[in-house]
């Protein structure tokens, strides 16, 4: 026969009110906090999670939406993200929506409806009206690595900006003038801060550039690959190139590759994003590398900190971290 409340509560010598709080999700002391888990473990004890979610109104399950579930940025962060959830009692439901902002608004829908407790997304758009659902009925969100226009919500952003602007001035520094860029979607916040970071750097340093030396992409390694070539094509002599998405950073080496081009002998590369990649190519490259691990934890400190607040009204924050810059050799 399975093991009931009344049952904790003999073996612990409790009150029925304290075990059902804790089973709730609600604060109890330390020491009763371990007599009541002691005993769960001995008893065999299983919670119905359905009942204590219709009781409760909590489900202890986060929402997450994502652009691309196979982008190693993204699969880095929710990473950490469900460690960090988990050790907290919390379990996670994972929506690719493909960078569709229609998918997107159907994944917020879809999360709504199965009752999570809260919403992490990485926005594909500028705008996210549809998570005004969410925020109404009292849920936390919180963005990650996006801004969206007229929402306000808790986001946790990295130095976009500062580390265009910081890469691109190392390929001024190192004597280049013709300086591409591979740039993002106009539509994604982090890739306008990042051509942001780069108009800036030229400016500062009195380089004139034009709208031919900066080619968009879309965040995949066929786009990188197809922005390389057009860039290559627009400028021929063009000496160095900022790449600033690790997708399009693959696609661009490839497209280096079937051009003959060589790095840094012919052409000096940054590149953005993980490291690993970075080691194994040859030569090794210069890359932004972005704390995937800080972010993850930033999201999730954040998120359970709006849980447990219990729907009180707190002014929402923004995080911005650092990027660091890994040497490679790709620079001259």
């Amino acid at each position: 026969m399975a093991a009931t409340i009344k049952d904790i509560a003999k073996k612990t010598g409790l009150g029925l009110a304290t075990i059902s709080s804790y089973l709730n999700g609600g604060n109890v002391r330390e020491k009763n906090r371990i007599k009541i888990e002691e005993a769960i473990e001995e008893l065999h004890f299983e919670v119905n999670e359905v009942a204590r979610g219709l009781k409760t109104n909590k489900t202890k399950t986060i929402g997450i939406i994502i652009p691309e579930l196979n982008n190693i940025f993204c699969a880095e962060i929710i990473t950490e993200v469900e460690d960090q959830l988990r050790s907290h009692g919390y379990a996670t439901m994972i929506c690719d929506c493909r960078t569709d902002e229609k998918r997107e608004e159907e994944a917020v829908e879809f999360l709504l409806h199965r009752r999570v407790d809260g919403l992490i997304i990485m926005p594909s758009g500028k705008r996210g009206v549809y998570l005004q659902k969410f925020l109404r009925a009292g849920k936390p969100v919180v963005l990650v690595d996006r801004k969206l226009k007229d929402m306000e919500c808790d986001c946790v952003l990295v130095d976009n900006e500062g580390a265009a602007r910081d890469a691109v001035e190392r390929l001024l520094k190192a004597g280049h003038r013709k300086i591409g860029m591979i740039a993002g979607p106009e539509e994604i916040y982090t890739a306008e801060e990042r051509y942001r970071g780069y108009c800036m750097a030229m400016e500062k340093a009195g380089v004139a550039f034009g709208e031919g030396l900066v080619v968009r992409g879309d965040y995949t390694i066929k786009g990188g690959a197809a922005a390389m070539k057009e860039l290559f094509r627009k400028n021929p002599d063009m000496t160095a190139v900022f790449v600033s998405n690790y997708e399009m950073t693959m696609g661009a080496i490839i497209e280096v590759n079937e051009l003959g081009i060589e790095i840094p002998g012919q052409l000096s590369f940054i590149g953005f994003d993980n490291v690993e990649f970075a080691k194994a190519s040859i030569p090794r490259l210069s890359i932004v590398a972005q704390p995937t691990k800080e972010i993850g934890s930033c999201v999730s400190e954040l998120m359970l900190r709006r849980l447990d607040a219990s729907g009180a009204q707190e002014e929402k924050e923004t995080v911005k971290l650092k990027t660091t810059f890994v040497e490679g050799k790709s620079v001259r």
